[in-house]
């Protein structure tokens, strides 16, 4: 009987133990989840900020004024704009075909 005590006292022992390292493993997984959410909220913030930040630097006033003042830009007079089209583009690629 002694015997028999003594096997149930060391299965309720390890039983005991592996209760404690799953319970030790759980609480520690979930601190490491709530720590990845934390940083996942973090990453969607500085994700908004960063979309934020890149509409305006490309907000069309901000690059006029950027290549007014800074590159010495300017909208050239209507006698030195020159359109060019489709078809004169495709005029010399096929002069250059056909001599091939």
């Amino acid at each position: 009987m002694t015997r028999l005590n003594l096997i149930l006292f060391v299965v309720l022992i390890i039983s005991a133990l592996g209760l404690v390292t799953s319970q030790h493993k759980s609480r520690k997984l979930y601190v490491e989840l709530q720590q990845q959410q934390e940083a996942a909220k973090l990453s969607q913030t500085e994700w908004t900020q960063l979309q934020l930040e890149q509409s305006t630097w490309a907000m069309h006033s901000r690059l006029e004024q950027v290549a007014t003042n800074l590159l010495h830009m300017y909208v050239p007079d209507t006698k030195h704009i020159q359109i060019v089209t489709p078809d004169d583009v495709q005029a010399p690629l096929a002069k250059t075909d056909t001599t091939k």
